[in-house]
């Protein structure tokens, strides 16, 4: 099912996580073993025991999320490299990867070594978490309005959209009241459901300044490459083809919209007709199939789907 046309890998960002995720890959593969184990060298304490037995309120804490999903994936695409043989496993035009999802792509594209990557998603992480302390507030999802809908209940609101996921599929962030006022507004304007997220923070809006700004400064001190594949950035929906270029990226990327949907379509542009999404669960395969209901996707996330990948 993968190949005809171009094929693009996607990654999952933060709400993809869940206890056990992982384990099967670290039984099974040593190439995935070995990138747990070098995340938990990495930040000092066991991750992977974390992935694996959990506490769940403990894995969705924001400052542990990230560098979870990062390892899982990263963990994932090693353990289909080992089960297909690097020859067979499709190579991808484009990289994308929502919100979080893009430092595995910058990762896989060769731009950040795995453990800077995951060390990365922990700082991020937990700049996320301090900034949603300092400056509280929370996101919603409105289904069933336009982009235009949603600007103009924004506008009102004084909150922004934060995540242009699909057709019908907007997500807003704010401070919690205004949040709520965008919520009865958006629910009166003819929306078909508008709901708060289980989110510790505005993400993707304004009030991340505080993380934007610590995250600028270690992103400045930690070695970056030229990607050897393209990835697609959530803030233009376009490559990122400089080091420079992506470091403006991932600072920007914390306080601005991510446009998923755009991107998507960018990527269908340039020829992409297949999806591989590489990670837990297929949040990201579904909002493909919303977006461009002919578009191929496949999810491999549990090393009972690795297979899928060279049509066994």
């Amino acid at each position: 099912m993968v190949n005809a046309g171009k094929i693009a890998y996607v990654f999952p960002g933060q709400g993809s996580q869940k206890v056990g995720m992982g384990r099967d890959l670290f039984v099974n593969f040593k190439s995935a073993r070995e990138v747990f184990i070098q995340a938990d060298e990495t930040l000092g304490f066991s991750l992977s025991r974390l992935c694996f037995e959990g506490p769940e309120d403990e894995l969705k804490q924001t400052i542990n999320t990230q560098p979870a999903l990062v390892t899982m994936s990263l963990a994932c695409y090693q353990a289909a490299i080992d089960f297909c043989g690097k020859e067979n496993v499709p190579s991808p035009a484009f990289l994308a990867g929502h919100s979080l999802g893009e430092y595995i792509a910058l990762a896989i594209a060769g731009v950040l070594d795995y453990s800077t990557a995951i060390y990365l998603a922990r700082e991020r992480g937990r700049l996320m978490q301090e900034a949603g302390q300092l400056n509280p507030g929370g996101m919603a999802a409105i289904l069933g309005l336009d982009e235009n809908s949603v600007d103009s209940i924004c506008r009102e609101t004084g909150t922004w959209m934060a995540n242009f996921n699909c057709p019908g599929q907007i997500v807003i962030s704010g401070d919690k009241t205004s949040i709520e006022k965008a919520i009865t507004l958006a629910i009166s304007r003819g929306a078909t459901r508008a709901l708060a997220l289980q989110v510790s923070g505005a993400f993707h809006s304004p009030l991340m300044q505080p993380a934007s700004k610590g995250l600028e400064s270690i992103i400045n001190n930690l070695p970056f490459r030229e990607p050897v594949i393209p990835v697609v950035a959530n803030v233009s929906a376009l490559p990122l083809n400089s080091v420079q270029s992506i470091k403006n990226e991932l600072i920007s990327q914390l306080t601005s919209g991510v446009k998923w949907q755009q991107s998507v379509e960018y990527m269908i542009r340039q020829g992409v007709t297949s999806f591989i999404e590489i990670g837990p669960g297929k949040v990201l395969s579904g909002l493909i199939k919303r977006i461009d209901k002919n578009a191929k996707t496949l999810g491999i996330g549990e090393v009972s789907e690795l297979k899928a990948i060279i049509g066994q």
